[in-house]
């Protein structure tokens, strides 16, 4: 069978991938992603393992009648009763093929099968023509062919296509291969088995030594054209080839491997998220292609080169593999240019001194918190939109609370351009910080309302403060954001001081008002 330029995607997610240890599936599910992987427009759907139970059975029916486009297959062992039931379950489906499997090392005949390499042989090739006698399309792996003798894998892959075999597949099970050896090993069974020519070659790799997804690219520069994987590379162990690094790799790569394959990469992503979502099992942040940091930018060289042209430091754009746009991470290795371009997004359009200001709070808040979202931005945002002459400025705060222990707080303000230090105790540190701010800035003011949130989630989260002060019939609100909240209650207080000192006059108004 002429290769031609093309990749057969065959996914196993449902068959190997649920042996993932944790992950398990109802047939429901394993049909909902099974219409997932027809939209992704994968080649084959390893749907089960039929005589395993009686679930696989009807999740490899289910599939078969149910799911349009990609052939379906179900796996079956080199004997009569595995492949009499494979039979079964596929009974109706429009695309229909059977994949049997025997152990050919030396490790497996001994320690597993305890059969010599006739019988072995004998077996394998009964039961691709008992498979044959069912269905047109029949796979044949002899499991660990990477351990096994090459002139007896010869004479079994041989003895296979010669029962009919249509798709030679060729496991490294234990993931024990290299890729220059593993691709040579491809080349020479192409060169050596006589009848190569009447069959797909395929590969099935694991990933042990962290090589499946290389051994399989390898495997198809020296002649394979069928790739046995899984979405997010789950599966036995270390798992399998991941689907969607090998079907990228072609693409990005195709100047490299001048092959196609019909997968619709946009489909990537919500595939990835669905299998993810139903097998329990989340995907690691910094894993290629479907994690979260994949087309996400934390530094600031980077996201300068990424604003400016994509393809600096992206080879892939994340529209393809199903995002609607790369991820500017904002952290405290950002720059201005990653900041203004957020900010912009979220319609606040600083001048250079309120962009510097920004700036500033912005490296202060990042340098306390991991990354800074939106909701930090827009707090920061209206801070500086917001900022007004200041009568007073807090420029030291330290406070004091616990249990058995008296809260205080000393305070440092600068009133009226002049230093002015105040200590006060209080029934909470919020409360001692306001009474030694009132006792600085002479003020006499009362607070009306006090009120705390969360701009954004988790224990880094920033606080948002509000605060409503009155004095002779004038009222005002001052507001600030910190990470602390009691430095943003402090803040906000001075901020409520500050606008009410403008609507009594005793300050100027700001130009663009309050």
């Amino acid at each position: 069978m002429e290769p031609g330029n093309r990749v057969i995607v065959f996914d196993t997610t449902l068959r190997d991938a649920e042996q993932t240890p944790g992950a398990s599936l109802s047939v429901t599910e394993k049909t909902e992603i099974a219409q997932q992987l027809a939209r992704l427009r994968v080649d084959v759907i390893e749907a089960g393992f039929p005589i395993s139970s009686n679930e696989d059975f009807e999740a490899v029916r289910r599939i078969g009648q149910e799911v349009q486009g990609p052939v379906v297959c179900g796996l079956a062992r080199a004997l009569p009763q595995d492949i009499e039931r494979a039979a079964a379950a596929l009974h109706g489906a429009a695309r229909p093929r059977i994949h049997t499997f025997v152990g050919t090392s030396e490790i497996h005949l001994k320690g597993q099968l305890r059969k010599g390499r006739e019988d072995v042989l004998r077996m394998a090739a009964a039961a691709v023509e008992l498979a044959k006698s069912h269905c047109p399309d029949v796979e044949f792996s002899p499991m660990d062919a990477t351990r096994t003798d090459l002139v007896y894998l010869c004479e079994v892959i041989e003895a296979a296509i010669a029962a009919g075999a249509t798709t030679i597949n060729v496991p490294d099970t234990v993931g024990y291969a290299v890729p220059e050896e593993f691709g040579t090993l491809i080349r020479t069974l192409l060169e050596r088995v006589p009848n190569s020519g009447q069959a797909v070659f395929s590969v099935h790799c694991h990933d042990d030594l962290g090589l499946s997804v290389a051994n399989s690219l390898t495997a198809v520069r020296h002649g394979a054209r069928q790739v046995e994987c899984t979405i997010n590379g789950l599966g036995e162990r270390a798992g399998n080839a991941s689907l969607e690094e090998v079907v990228m790799a072609l693409k990005t790569r195709r100047d490299y491997f001048g092959l196609d394959c019909s997968v619709d990469s946009r489909e990537l992503i919500p595939t990835s998220r669905m299998v993810s979502r139903l097998m329990g099992i989340g995907v690691p942040p910094n894993k290629a292609i479907v994690g979260a940091n994949a087309f996400a930018h934390s530094s600031g060289i980077h996201q300068d080169g990424v604003l400016k042209e994509r393809n600096t430091f992206e080879i892939m754009a994340p529209q393809d593999v199903g995002l609607d746009a790369s991820a500017i991470v904002l952290t405290a290795r950002s720059g201005r240019h990653a900041l203004r371009h957020r900010l912009d997004e979220l319609g606040y359009h600083l001048g250079k001194d309120e962009l510097d200001k920004a700036y500033e709070r912005f490296l202060e808040i990042a340098d306390k918190k991991k990354e800074v979202f939106d909701e930090d931005l827009i707090a920061i945002a209206g801070d500086e939109i917001r900022q007004v002459p200041e009568r007073y400025r807090l420029e030291y705060l330290h406070a004091v609370s616990g249990t058995g222990t008296v809260p205080s707080a000393t305070v440092r303000l600068r009133v009226d351009g002049q230093e002015v230090l105040q200590t006060a105790c209080g029934d909470g540190p919020v409360d001692a910080a306001y009474l030694a701010i009132q006792e600085a800035t002479k003020a006499g003011a009362k607070v009306e309302e006090y009120a705390i949130r969360a701009v954004t989630s988790g224990s880094q989260a920033l606080g948002e403060v509000s605060v409503c002060v009155s004095r002779d019939g004038y009222s005002s609100k001052g507001r600030a954001i910190s990470t602390d909240v009691i430095e943003a209650s402090a803040k906000a207080f001075v901020d409520a001081l500050n606008r009410l000192a403008i609507k009594m006059g005793t300050v100027p108004p700001p130009a663009h008002g309050v």
